[in-house]
């Protein structure tokens, strides 16, 4: 079964970049370059909601309009790794960062198939 690992995510300051990363593993029937991945956050009481996703097979970026500008998504695909760099973070971007894995090519979070466990984004005012 494929794997998610989320990593870097931490204390940052207001104004401040983060660089998250997502290592995936576990695939069998299915090569990693099949999988879209994406980046998704989810705050206490709120939704879980679609940051950017990127089809690792041809490099195709998806990223949400209030995300635009803001955050790059990327993939090494050697080291089957998807990064999301973030800029400009305030208090309020304070959640769980998720990263996901679905075979569609979609970026919403019902339609993913297999999630990280995700990593805690905390931005200090």
């Amino acid at each position: 079964e494929v794997q998610l690992v989320e990593s870097g995510g931490g204390l940052v300051q207001t104004g401040g970049p983060l660089r998250l990363s997502c290592v995936a593993s576990g695939f069998t029937v299915f090569t990693f370059e099949h999988y879209v991945i994406g980046w998704f956050r989810q705050a206490p009481g709120k939704e879980r909601e679609a940051i950017s996703c990127i089809s690792t097979g041809d490099g195709v970026t998806n990223y949400k309009d209030s995300w635009k500008g803001r955050v790059t998504i990327s993939v090494d695909n050697a080291r089957k790794t998807v990064n999301l760099q973030m800029n400009s973070l305030e208090p309020g971007d304070t959640a769980t960062y998720y990263c996901a894995a679905a075979l569609e090519r979609l970026c919403e979070p019902d339609g993913m198939d297999y999630w990280g466990k995700g990593t805690l984004v905390t931005v200090s005012s």
